[in-house]
């Protein structure tokens, strides 16, 4: 539950307009390898985390059980100023670092 609970923490730490990797957050947490386990913690969320700002390492929007999940995630991203091109993010441009102040 330790695990789960930080990474939400460090998920509500994401700027409006900006996105992280799970690969970056499981790094961040001393687990690079948890890449997955991060996915798994964002499943069950509370609604006001903004989970739609994490992607995959490609930029992606990696794909879920509901659909309408991915869709929803799109439009979020989008809302927040957030190009997508060919369905991912470019990563240059909006990634996130821990410890940015922007």
């Amino acid at each position: 539950m330790r695990f789960v609970q930080a990474v939400w923490r460090l998920v509500r730490r994401i700027p409006r307009g900006r996105v992280v990797t799970y690969g970056q957050i499981a790094t961040r947490l001393g687990r690079p390898r948890a890449a997955r386990a991060v996915g798994r913690a964002l499943r069950g969320c509370p609604p006001d985390l903004p989970w739609h700002r994490v992607v995959n390492a490609r930029g992606g929007i990696s794909p879920r059980a509901r659909m309408s999940s991915v869709l929803t995630q799109r439009i979020r991203l989008e809302g927040e100023g957030i190009a997508l091109r060919g369905g991912r993010v470019r990563l240059p441009q909006y990634r996130w670092h821990p410890g940015d102040r922007r």
